[in-house]
């Protein structure tokens, strides 16, 4: 299914998706939302792109490679839960900051880096599961 249309819109779509995708992943700690759904979000605009363009253009768009993505998301979920042991709370216990930032306070807080890290692990995995079914199609 590569015509000439879906080849043209592709990139665009898939641009659309992963910026709503951000946006999914950045309000889910108030409203409905978050790492799971905008990771799913942006998995899929990848697979899209993949369809319409191939693999190859895929894995230069990602950069790195989609396990790797993946691992590093692990990582950084597992360190929002352990940043709270310092402290003396449990384990996943959330933690906030408000540094200010430009002349305005920025919330940070361990909820928002494992929302983070679960959104790089569904990427990193989707996407490498996306990316072999569609190497193994075009063999």
């Amino acid at each position: 299914m590569r015509t000439i249309i879906f080849r043209f819109t592709a990139p665009y779509l898939t641009s659309l998706m992963v910026l709503f995708s951000i946006f999914v992943l950045l309000r889910g700690h108030n409203e409905p939302g978050g790492g799971f759904i905008g990771g799913l979000i942006a998995a899929s605009a990848f697979a899209i792109y993949g369809i319409a363009c191939g693999v190859d253009p895929v894995r230069r768009a990602l950069y790195f490679h989609p396990m790797a993505i993946a691992g590093a998301g692990l990582m950084l979920a597992v360190l929002a839960g352990c940043l709270s042991i310092p402290y003396g709370t449990q384990f996943m216990t959330g933690l906030w900051s408000f540094p200010e930032i430009l002349g305005g306070d920025i919330a940070l807080s361990t909820p928002m880096f494992f929302d983070i890290g679960v959104y790089l692990v569904v990427v990193g995995s989707i996407s490498s599961i996306a990316l072999a079914l569609e190497e193994r199609d075009s063999d």
